[in-house]
C-alpha cells in the first residue's frame, strides 16, 4: 500500500482516484498520522445479500414490535425535565 501526504493527494487527485480505479489504495497522512485510506470502491452486485436473506428467516414478530413501538411516538414535545 502506497502512502502519500495530504499535500499530495491534493494535488495530484486525479492520479489517485486513477490508482483506485486501477485497484490500488493509498494511505493518506498527515504529520506522519494515517488519514484515510483511499482505494477502489466495492462492486457487490447483491449476491451476498441474498445469500444471508436465504439463510435465516424472517422474524414474524416484526411487524408487530413496529406497530407497538409507533403507539409509543407521539408528535406532542416531551415535558420538561425534572429539576434535581
Amino acid at each position: 500500500m502506497r502512502l502519500m501526504t495530504a499535500t499530495e493527494a491534493s494535488r495530484n487527485f486525479a492520479a489517485l482516484l486513477d490508482a483506485a480505479e486501477h485497484g490500488e489504495s493509498v494511505v493518506i497522512t498527515r504529520a506522519g498520522r494515517r488519514l484515510a485510506i483511499i482505494g477502489p470502491a466495492p462492486t457487490g452486485n447483491g449476491a451476498a445479500l441474498n445469500d444471508i436473506l436465504a439463510a435465516h428467516a424472517p422474524d414474524p414478530d416484526f411487524a408487530d414490535d413496529v406497530r407497538a413501538a409507533r403507539t409509543l411516538v407521539t408528535d406532542e414535545p416531551s415535558a420538561s425535565w425534572p429539576d434535581d
